[in-house]
């Protein structure tokens, strides 16, 4: 190999001079290769990468160790030095883009910003670049969407500009953190061949920072194992997969979904919980001074399905096609219309007290959990909160003790009572928001991608927990996500949402392994499978 681009050698970092997150660490990073850094959340792998630039935050420091980018020593670099070197020679593309963009400027001023922070360029030529950048990333419509604000994105669209802000300075290594975690499976592919195609274009080297390792066997050619802060694994990327050393290697593969778990056996028929009947659920769309309904968006367009006692149907599909419109239409959370009977109670036909006495049969679980939890709220509130609205005659002492049988269902611990949501880990969290839906006994649990942003040893806790659950309580899931090998783990039928219609319906086995719909061959096509021949 020719001589590394970056070298890293004995980095330790501490928080608050005593919590040591990144233990002694070497690695190296060569030109135009792509270098994977995998782990669980937790592990220290962003922590490294803010380290290499040093954007660490203010109570992290750098303990030990050297960062040189082809010779040059980056720790012993000023401030002012160090921002020519960010963007210019090393480029950082982010997990959320949302949370990255700044939302009161266009995508065309934020690409321009990253310009004119490294070249002096002519207005023209800026200009010119800015477009060039989009049309690199694929933006369609570049001319207009220049002028359009993040918010005005979809997901894929919004990691297009990030990449292109990345890419305005023209680095030698683009470090990639988690660049595809929260899209769904073509949106992700179409990203994943977008960062290989550029690469090949500029040479560039790229790291990439995931815990999905299916995803890493096909995009990198070397890959390290990160736990606890230390590095246990590094190695080619084929043999690594094929013939890992680490016990800690072995349990990450071993905890992949796998798409050839799903049943193999047609599911035994029981009596449907919950029915739904040409179900819809439209967006005006208004136009003029008057602001006149002049057409309608049809987020859901006459959806029909049952899901059976004890039984769970994964509804999948790629964002924007309405699966998390229905599943809170569902809820009355967004209002919808059609027949939607539960129990042998059709909801339709309730009004008033009668109505929010029966959503106690029906709670949900969102995906991003810190964001659903009130974090002034303790835990034990949390969790008590659906209890005191919907039988407010239970005492305190009875609360308490069923908040207590929750959190050891879910398997925390009892003090978790009396703490925060950001005391918690993102698992944690997620098994917080399961107890509160269990909290007033539901017959049916929508889970909105509950696990898309959890790595996998985590999601799998998460499945298996969510499985033990259905076979204590009779509970039933509408799994909502676009991860179809986590559908293959959990679901007994599948459901697919295409442009607000269920395309195609039916076993987990005949959907997954024998789909008849050229959407469903599209969407499994696109799923990252572990690949050990490199």
């Amino acid at each position: 190999m020719n001589n590394p681009l970056l070298s890293v050698e004995n980095l330790s970092v501490t928080f608050n001079q005593q919590q040591t997150v990144v233990d002694d660490i070497s690695f190296t990073i060569y030109p135009g290769e792509t270098f994977a850094l995998v782990g669980e959340s937790g592990s220290g792998k962003s922590i490294t990468a803010l380290s290499v630039l040093r954007l660490l935050p203010n109570n992290a420091r750098i303990k030990a160790g050297t960062i040189s980018l082809q010779g040059d020593n980056l720790i012993k670099r000023p401030e002012n030095e160090l921002c020519k070197i960010r963007g210019r020679r090393i480029g950082l593309i982010f997990q959320d883009p949302m949370s990255s963009l700044n939302p009161v400027m266009t995508i065309g001023s934020q690409i321009e910003e990253a310009i004119k922070i490294h070249f002096s360029l002519p207005r023209k030529a800026v200009k010119q670049r800015v477009l060039q950048l989009l049309q690199q990333v694929e933006i369609p419509e570049p001319q207009q969407r220049i002028k359009d604000y993040p918010h005005q994105l979809s997901g894929g669209q919004r990691q297009r500009v990030m990449i292109a802000i990345a890419l305005a300075g023209q680095p030698d290594l683009l470090i990639a953190d988690e660049p595809t975690t929260s899209l769904d499976v073509t949106i992700q592919a179409q990203i994943l061949a977008l960062l290989k195609a550029i690469q090949q274009q500029t040479g560039m080297a790229l790291w990439l920072i995931s815990h999905d390792l299916a995803l890493v066997s096909t995009m990198a050619d070397r890959v390290a194992v990160m736990q606890q802060g230390k590095i246990v694994e590094t190695g080619v990327t084929g043999e690594l997969f094929n013939q890992p050393r680490h016990a800690y290697t072995r349990k990450l593969l071993s905890t992949l979904p796998s798409m050839h778990r799903c049943l193999t056996h047609a599911p035994q028929e029981k009596p449907p919980l919950l029915q739904v009947n040409d179900f819809y659920c439209y967006y005006p769309i208004r136009k003029g001074l008057f602001k006149r309904v002049v057409d309608h968006v049809r987020a859901v367009d006459g959806v029909s399905f049952n899901i059976q006692q004890g039984k769970t149907l994964a509804l999948v599909g790629e964002s924007g096609c309405g699966k998390t419109t229905l599943g809170k239409s569902l809820l009355n959370l967004i209002p919808g219309s059609g027949q939607v009977v539960i129990n042998g109670v059709d909801l339709n036909s309730l009004t008033g007290e009668t109505l929010r006495q029966q959503r106690a049969n029906i709670q949900i679980v969102f995906q991003d959990p810190f964001s659903s939890m009130n974090p002034r709220m303790l835990v034990g509130d949390i969790i008590a909160e659906g209890i005191r609205a919907l039988h407010p005659k239970i005492s305190y002492a009875e609360r308490k003790a069923i908040v207590l049988q929750l959190l050891q269902q879910v398997d925390l611990p009892k003090d978790s009572m009396q703490r925060y949501p950001h005391e918690f880990s993102g698992g944690q969290r997620q098994r917080i928001c399961i107890a509160r839906a269990l909290a007033v006994n539901p017959k049916l649990i929508v889970c909105d991608e509950p696990t898309s942003a959890l790595d996998v040893s985590v999601q799998a806790q998460i499945i298996r927990l969510l499985k033990v659950l259905q076979k204590e309580k009779g509970l039933s899931y509408l799994f909502i996500t676009h991860d179809l090998a986590v559908v293959a783990e959990i679901a007994d039928e599948v459901a697919v949402m295409y442009q607000g219609k269920i395309i195609e319906h039916g076993s987990a086995a005949q959907v997954l392994m024998q789909p008849e719909h050229a959407y469903t061959r599209k969407l499994l096509a696109a799923v990252p499978v572990l690949n050990i021949e490199k």
